[in-house]
């Protein structure tokens, strides 16, 4: 039971107490607590009782719940919340733009508990009734309902853990005296899921009754595992297995099929294990994560010595790409440095929509002068907290930003992203790219093919010359943490950090709960085998601006 598991536990109570409109002060200690947990250093599972306690920000009644998990494998009152709510509604936190309050007057106040019934009202406009859907909110609504029914089978990571979780979660407690754990792509961290797996040493007979009473119905079964479709049609995989041979399947199946060709041939098999690490032990080499199971390159690094030691959420020391609502923000910048300040990060950089984006209320130069001007204020106030000036400016057609030198010269940070025209020939990307990269008031480029997981394909680009020009300029590439981006593919990390760029990895936050992106930045990081000196948000305030004066000097010499 690892930290992240936990922080799932609390971050999905969180969101269900919210539903049910519990005390906002005890839904919002759970997700304040998901979030620190999630950022810890030490594995909570490791730790005896007192000094679980002893934690800053881990108060009693925290604290007893992490000891329940732990001790249990599930929560007794998250279960309760289950038992209450419908599943459609629970299903609801996988719509995009419907948080755990709208929800709340969807069932409550609109009396829908199936998404079936509210794209239904959303045909007939009658979310524009209920304080909080506007028009726009309502087209967002129904077009992330379509898009999700549509989708059916293909989840992204972000999604779907939840899900996988939570059946992990009464799966465990059902099967108390079996071993059962999470596999394949889900254990590896992919950014998009088309099955969940499980490794379990439950008859096929057990599985079959308990899936039976659930609704589910068998898609397919052999001698080696047994495939089932939930009522939501999520695939689910289990993998039978004995005590014996536990940890060999374990290991098999959260490796992908190249990594495990390759490990097979340098390292040929004699005997199967029932604990994972025992596979490792017989190869004489350390354990490699799953989520570093992926590319079968990774195993030059066991010849090499060279296992990284990868990045964690806790060493995400600030928040690199957020927008306030002075441009399509949710929340104001002295709330988004609140809750900064709440969540432990040491800044951030407020990087609203610059001109161009007028569809996100961009921001013309004389917002820009007001703006900075009230973030003097806050920083005085905020002090030594620090709000970075920034700005995510438009890359143009011809590659150029849409402000003049002397406007970008004012800012501390500039990340230049592409948002129009995406359409576009791999020249015409270069071209684009390449002009923003080049300029020199550029810090980061963002999101740099404008994909958007199982909905767009991004712009074709050439990596290489991309990453290149990058370390030639000093311009950082972001790995924005948006779970529907993630771009740069976590595949392009290595080659990233062989050619010595850097990264930064970015929440593209519009709202303060939007900092939880980072996250998914992180899982994607790690796959790609990146270390915390290689990302520029993981430096403290102190390096953080040390580098931005030095990109000035460079500029300015």
């Amino acid at each position: 039971m690892n930290n992240s598991i936990i922080a799932d536990v609390f971050s999905f109570l969180s969101r269900l107490m919210d539903i049910h409109g519990e005390n906002s002060f005890r839904t919002k200690s759970y997700s304040i607590a998901a979030f620190n947990i999630d950022k810890l250093p030490v594995e909570l599972s490791t730790l005896p009782a007192e000094k679980i306690f002893a934690i800053k920000g881990i108060g009693e009644a925290t604290g007893k719940k992490i000891l329940e998990i732990i001790e249990t494998g599930g929560l007794k009152i998250l279960k309760e919340y289950l038992l209450k709510t419908p599943p459609e509604v629970v299903e609801m936190l996988n719509i995009k733009g419907l948080g755990p309050k709208k929800i709340a007057v969807i069932w409550k106040e609109m009396g829908i508990e199936t998404l079936g019934e509210l794209l239904y009202a959303c045909n007939e406009n009658r979310l524009l009734l209920y304080k909080g859907f506007g028009e726009k909110t309502q087209q967002s609504v129904k077009a992330a309902i379509n898009f999700y029914l549509r989708s059916k089978g293909s989840y992204l990571y972000a999604d779907i853990e939840s899900f996988a979780y939570v059946l992990n979660q009464q799966l465990v407690t059902q099967f108390i005296n079996e071993k059962i754990e999470l596999t394949g792509a889900f254990k590896r961290q992919s950014p998009t899921i088309e099955m969940l797996e499980w490794v379990s040493t439950a008859d096929r007979a057990s599985l079959l009754e308990y899936f039976k009473s659930q609704s589910l119905t068998v898609a397919e079964e052999s001698e080696q595992f047994t495939v089932f479709k939930s009522t939501d049609n999520i695939s689910l995989k289990f993998y039978h297995a004995c005590e014996s041979d536990f940890g060999t399947i374990l290991f098999h199946t959260t490796c992908s099929g190249s990594f495990l060709k390759a490990w097979k041939v340098m390292f040929p098999e004699t005997e199967v294990y029932a604990d994972e690490k025992k596979v490792f032990d017989a190869a004489n080499v350390p354990y490699i994560l799953p989520c570093l199971r992926e590319k079968d390159s990774f195993l030059s690094k066991i010849a090499d010595n060279s296992i990284p030691d990868i990045i964690q959420p806790g060493d995400i020391r600030g928040v690199i790409h957020s927008h306030s609502n002075w441009s399509d923000g949710i929340n104001s910048i002295e709330e988004m440095a609140k809750g900064a300040i709440e969540m432990g990060f040491e800044y951030i950089v407020m990087s609203d929509h610059s001109k161009s984006a007028f569809y996100a209320n961009g921001l013309k130069e004389e917002k820009i002068k007001e703006q900075h001007l009230y973030i003097d204020e806050l920083n005085e106030k905020f002090w030594p907290f620090r709000i970075f000036k920034g700005i995510e400016a438009d890359i143009l057609s011809d590659g150029s930003l849409d402000y003049s030198n002397e406007v970008l010269a004012t800012f501390d940070l500039v990340i230049a992203s592409v948002h129009s025209n995406l359409k576009m020939t791999e020249e015409k990307a270069m071209l684009r790219l390449l002009g923003a990269i080049q300029n020199p008031y550029t810090t980061i480029i963002g999101h740099l093919t404008g994909r958007l997981l199982l909905s767009r394909e991004g712009y074709p680009v050439d990596h290489e010359k991309i990453i290149r020009a990058c370390v030639e300029n000093n311009v950082v590439i972001e790995l924005n943490a948006h779970p529907s981006r993630l771009d740069i593919d976590w595949s392009y990390i290595d080659s990233v950090l062989k050619m010595g760029a850097m990264i930064s990895i970015n929440p593209d936050a519009h709202s303060v709960d939007g900092f939880r992106h980072i996250k998914y930045g992180v899982l994607a990081a790690q796959k790609g085998g990146m270390e915390s000196k290689h990302n520029l948000s993981s430096y403290d305030l102190k390096s953080l601006e040390l580098y931005l004066e030095q990109k000035k000097s460079k500029r300015n010499p």
